[in-house]
Formats: structure tokens, C-alpha cells, sequence
């Protein structure tokens, strides 16, 4: 089994999941660039509490964590099959760190990604949250743990947005404004350089200046470039998919190795 990338993608709106559209066509491309791994180990934007955890079931449900969006999109379910075995060695890569849990699934910026990389649902999947408790750095170090994992043919995937100022998105689509603001462009930017140089400093700290607070008021969506980066290992990068959604979602990925 060769050594497995990773990978932080920008999963914009649940909708990406079932629409036929500029993100989606990527997301399947990206798929096919990839050789096919043993099982995925998935951060995503939406589970985010005070824990380290991972789903640890031989059978994660597919959670629909929205509302207010069409019915076909409420009946979407991916059936991938869990790890325990994988989240065990999550637990032991960690010293502990994180717990395995049965009381989560697959939430949706996890399945609307995976359904285009694997449309089989045949790749084994768990998820690991984000804990609220740790700093940047803390975060960076327990991606890091994880870089074993890519060896035995564990593809990592981290799934938020670059840019993720969702009330500023949701009142330029209502008002039909489609120009991305100068502060998205400017963060979307200064990042993608930043992972270009490698320059972890910049990218642990970056909410903290005035573009990333306007693109990121919280920081959930943010975040699991900082398990990528660990996981990643100082890899060279490149960005598979970039550009931005309802003007100011950023849609950059980032593939490490």
C-alpha cells in the first residue's frame, strides 16, 4: 500500500454534496488523481467540542447537521463502513489524547466531500473532532501524531474553508453580489503562500490579524488545515481546486505530498 497524501478541502455549502457544479466536478477529479486507500481518517469543521474524539462503530451514520435546505438533500446517505481497529490506532498514536466514542457518525463536511472522492461509500471511515480546549499549535501537534497513518495506507482528510465569513456569504447571495471582497482575497492569499513557504508561524497565528478575523469570526472551519499541516508533515504542496463560492467562501484545497 503506498504512503497516502493529505488532504484539506474546502467543503462550501451542503448542497456541493448533490449538485453538479464547478466544486463538485473537482472534488470527483481529485478523487480520481488519488490511488485508492486502505481507509480515511477525516477532520472536519463540524464537530467541534471540548474532547478529542473518534469514532470508533463498525457502522458511522450519516448525520445531517443543517436545515433549511431541499428534502433529496436529507435523504442523502453514505453508507461507508467504519474502522474500530483504525480508531484504536488513533487512540494509540495520540497517548491518549483522544477517546473513541459511538455517540457521533459522519457529519456533512465529511459524506458531501467523500461521496465525490469515493462514490462507492467502500473506503473504511472514521472521524476525529477538534477540541475547543487546545491552542493552534496543539492542534498542529495531534495532526503531526497522525503521520504514521499515511504509511499504512490512511488517507487524512481535512475538511473546512479557507474562508469562512458565512454571514457576510449569505447576504451577497441574497443581495445577488457575486464580487469577492478584498479581505477574502487578501487571507485566501496570504495562506496559500504561507503553505507554499512553509511558514507554520504565519499560519498558527494568522486569525489573529485583521483579514483573518474578518474571514474567520469563529474559527471551526479554519482549523483543520492545522491537523492537515501536522499530518503533512513540512510535504510540498499544491492547490487541486481553488476559487471562491457565494463571493466569499474560500473553495481552495490543499494537497500534502
Amino acid at each position: 500500500m503506498p504512503g497516502q497524501p493529505v488532504l484539506f478541502v474546502g467543503h462550501g455549502t451542503p448542497m456541493n454534496a448533490i449538485d453538479d457544479n464547478r466544486w463538485s466536478r473537482g472534488f470527483r477529479a481529485l478523487g480520481r488523481s488519488l490511488a485508492k486507500p486502505r481507509a480515511v481518517l477525516a477532520i472536519s469543521a463540524h464537530w467541534y467540542l471540548p474532547a478529542s474524539a473518534v469514532t470508533a462503530q463498525e457502522h458511522p451514520k450519516t448525520i445531517h447537521d443543517f436545515g433549511g435546505f431541499p428534502e433529496p438533500l436529507y435523504e442523502v446517505q453514505y453508507p461507508a463502513p467504519g474502522d474500530p481497529a483504525l480508531a484504536a490506532d488513533v487512540v494509540a498514536l495520540s497517548q491518549g489524547q483522544v477517546l473513541a466514542t459511538r455517540d457521533w457518525g459522519l457529519d456533512h463536511g465529511t459524506w458531501s466531500v467523500l461521496r465525490h472522492l469515493f462514490p462507492d461509500a467502500d473506503v473504511p471511515v472514521v472521524q476525529l473532532s477538534m477540541d475547543t480546549r487546545l491552542t493552534m499549535r496543539e492542534h498542529v501537534e495531534l495532526g503531526a501524531r497522525m503521520m504514521p497513518l499515511r504509511e499504512r495506507g490512511v488517507l487524512i482528510v481535512a475538511s473546512g474553508n479557507l474562508v469562512h465569513n458565512l454571514a457576510h456569504a449569505f447576504r451577497a447571495w441574497r443581495a445577488g453580489d457575486r464580487a469577492t471582497p478584498d479581505w477574502a482575497i487578501a487571507f485566501d492569499a496570504d495562506v496559500a503562500q504561507a503553505l507554499e513557504r512553509g511558514d507554520r508561524d504565519f499560519l498558527e497565528n494568522a486569525l489573529d490579524s485583521e483579514t483573518g478575523r474578518d474571514a474567520h469570526p469563529t474559527p471551526e472551519h479554519y482549523l483543520p488545515l492545522m491537523y492537515a499541516i501536522g499530518a503533512g508533515g513540512g510535504d510540498a504542496v499544491a492547490f487541486p481546486i481553488d476559487g471562491f463560492d457565494m463571493a466569499s467562501l474560500s473553495m481552495r484545497c490543499v494537497r500534502f505530498g
